[in-house]
């Protein structure tokens, strides 16, 4: 039995490196090869960087990065146009789809997390940087598996993606559900930290599974218990300083943090 809602309505979950695809791999390998087939050469660290933010624009803040931006001048002879951004795009596309066939699993406890939003009577749904085709290669790959939230927005579908709000408030259109008190918006970039902030909603990190941790959970399980400390905290205080109104270490936590969140709005606070 559903149980009677609470002051919150509306779980918004990001989607790689929060619900699917740990670590957040599918879209660094794609952009690491794209840049390779340009003669330029970039680290995982550097295609990390823009993470969250729609496929063209994370094309273009790599660029702009004065590293890659005069690695860009010795190769070609030349700074970056944006038909190179075009050119870029064109290839990024394909290697991205490929690429997600590889890194499409769930993120361990969603569905049990899942299972308890549903039990309290919340709504569902996903915002993504993902081009169209992408994210509907995700949903279906995450619909196999058993995760279909209510309703999912992509960054082709807005005006303009993350930081901006407008697909968190696309997805409480769709869903009607309002006001932006009532949301929540759980994601694992500094970017979804900024798109929970800039809707007006309560905006959480997630921690392990993230693109800020960048770890596979066999390479997370096997870092040293002093490191692994280090690490969540040094990115949950990346989360806070964003802006995040709370961090959870993983999936299986938040339940937790939502309560928290409905007594402090029972107190009178609001995002």
């Amino acid at each position: 039995m559903v149980k009677p809602q609470g002051a919150l309505k509306l779980v918004i979950f990001d989607w790689s490196g929060t619900t699917v695809d740990f670590g957040s791999f599918a879209p660094v390998a794609a952009f690491v090869q794209t840049f390779h087939s340009a003669g330029i050469e970039v680290s995982v660290a550097e295609a990390r960087r823009p993470m969250g933010i729609h496929k063209k624009e994370h094309l273009r803040a790599m660029l702009r990065s004065p590293e890659i931006a005069q690695r860009w001048l010795v190769t070609h002879g030349r700074p970056w146009s944006e038909a190179d951004v075009d050119r870029l795009y064109e290839v990024v596309t394909p290697r991205q789809l490929e690429s997600l066939d590889q890194h499409s699993g769930l993120t361990p406890g969603l569905l049990e997390c899942l299972a308890t939003l549903r039990q309290r009577g919340l709504k569902v749904g996903g915002t993504t940087g993902y081009f169209r085709a992408a994210a509907l290669r995700v949903q279906e790959a995450a619909r196999i598996q058993g995760y279909i939230p209510d309703l999912s927005v992509c960054a082709d579908e807005v005006p303009r993606g993350r930081p901006a709000p407008w697909m968190i408030y696309r997805v409480m259109e769709g869903l009607d559900v309002y006001p932006p008190s009532a949301v929540v918006k759980v994601g694992d970039t500094l970017v979804d930290i900024a798109e929970g902030r800039n809707a007006g909603v309560w905006s959480l990190g997630i921690v392990d599974s993230s693109s800020e941790m960048g770890c596979t959970q066999q390479e997370l399980a096997a870092l040293p218990r002093e490191e692994l400390s280090a690490r969540r905290q040094a990115i949950a205080g990346r989360f806070l300083q964003a802006g995040a109104h709370g961090v959870v270490e993983t999936l299986a936590r938040l339940p937790a943090l939502l309560d928290h969140i409905e007594h402090a709005m029972e107190q009178g606070e609001k995002p």
